[in-house]
């Protein structure tokens, strides 16, 4: 999958979220929540229970047990989870798209993020040219200088204090129960 392509779909899925909860349907929301875990899949990876909690996810306030839900009820349900799910299809959108965050299903293309010109950063309706997507380094991140140097910095630091785990003064008898 493309940078670009990624970029699509996900937006296409955000608008079939935003009609979800304007005229929600349990039936649409099932068939959208199965297309849109298959994206985030693809791209990010599959996602376990951690990270669907974390998200809440289909997780509403709300939640019925023990009988059918009705019609309000029902709405209600597929408007919070297709608000939460949306949410975090808008995040996976940011992270590719303005972050220039590199995925799982990657195959190439080009896309905003780090490089890219400050027209393209605003969102400008012009097309100018894109910057190509840069190689991942070994932990995964997009090259960057400034960030190298940060994550440097606070290697350098971090080393500071190795000793602080290490005992400090004879504990008296009477403290050690």
């Amino acid at each position: 999958m493309t940078r670009d392509d990624l970029i699509v779909a996900t937006r296409q899925l955000i608008d079939e979220g935003d009609r979800l909860r304007a005229s929600p349907s349990l039936a649409s929301l099932q068939v959208w929540l199965q297309r849109s875990d298959d994206l985030l899949a693809t791209a990010w990876g599959s996602m376990d229970r951690y990270h669907l909690a974390w998200l809440m996810v289909g997780k509403p306030k709300g939640i019925v047990r023990g009988r059918p839900m009705t019609a309000d009820e029902e709405a209600a349900y597929v408007r919070e989870v297709a608000e939460q799910k949306t949410a975090a299809l808008r995040m996976s959108l940011d992270a590719v798209e303005r972050q220039g965050m590199p995925f799982v299903g990657e195959t190439g293309g080009a896309g905003f993020g780090p490089g890219a010109t400050a027209t393209e950063a605003e969102g400008a309706n012009a097309a100018p040219a894109r910057a190509p997507d840069r190689p991942p380094d070994r932990a995964g991140l997009p090259v960057d200088p400034a960030l190298a140097e940060r994550l440097a910095e606070a290697r350098r630091q971090a080393d500071a204090h190795l000793d602080h785990d290490a005992p400090r003064a004879p504990r008296p008898e009477k403290m050690q129960r």
